[in-house]
């Protein structure tokens, strides 16, 4: 259902994208029209979605999360007593591909609370994502330092990896990747990229597997 949505506010602002440059009088105002009403619709669907949200954590709070473990995953328990609306307005953003509004709401978070790990690595996957890896690559850098979680630092070394063969700083890719596996031994991803990396180097296009990253290990470890 989200899906057959999402794909139709898509290719009306692609069709707004294409032809707003060119257009002009009752042409341009007629697309104007259309942005607004899908700016309209986007910010109904965070509103609902923030709503669902907090109804969930309320019962989860209460109750428990049901099937789930007690103890969190160890990257969930950085966002214990720290949950707020705008952490959670900022993940509604990046669920939905708004990388630019996902990266606002994470820089004043991160901005207020500096060790706030979570948070920042939110802020530095957005800056990847919306293409900005030096943004990026700065605050995973951070993270590798600053954070004690293992499977935090892991997945800040396996992003700097990715983005160093992005650049075709192979050997220094592969470090980071090294370091990511030693990091968390249980994570196969780190050795899948070092295992293209090593591919591209012998000649073959490197893949940048941000994406695939950030939906695997964020998502599969809380």
């Amino acid at each position: 259902m989200f899906k057959h949505l999402f794909a139709s506010m898509n290719e009306l602002l692609d069709e707004v994208m294409a032809q707003y440059p060119s257009a002009d009088g009752n042409k341009r105002r007629e697309l104007e029209e259309k942005w607004q009403a899908l700016k309209t619709m986007s910010d109904q669907c965070i509103e609902e979605w923030l709503l669902f949200e907090e109804k969930m954590g309320k019962f989860a709070q209460k109750h428990g999360a049901p099937n789930a473990p007690h103890a969190p995953a160890a990257a969930e328990q950085e966002t214990i007593g720290r949950k707020n609306e705008r952490f959670i307005r900022g993940q509604g953003y990046y669920k939905l591909h708004m990388f630019r509004e996902a990266i606002d709401a994470f820089k004043e978070l991160v901005k207020r609370q500096p060790d706030f790990n979570l948070a920042r690595m939110y802020l530095a996957m957005s800056y990847l994502r919306h293409g900005e890896p030096d943004e990026s690559y700065y605050h995973f850098q951070l993270l590798s330092r600053l954070s004690e979680n293992i499977q935090i630092k892991a997945i800040a070394y396996n992003a700097m990896g990715c983005i160093q063969a992005g650049k075709r700083n192979t050997d220094k890719a592969l470090e980071y990747f090294n370091m990511a596996y030693r990091n968390d031994p249980a994570s196969i991803e780190p050795l899948i990229e070092a295992g293209l990396c090593r591919e591209w180097k012998g000649g073959l296009q490197f893949p940048f597997q941000s994406a695939r990253m950030e939906d695997g290990a964020v998502q599969g470890k809380g």
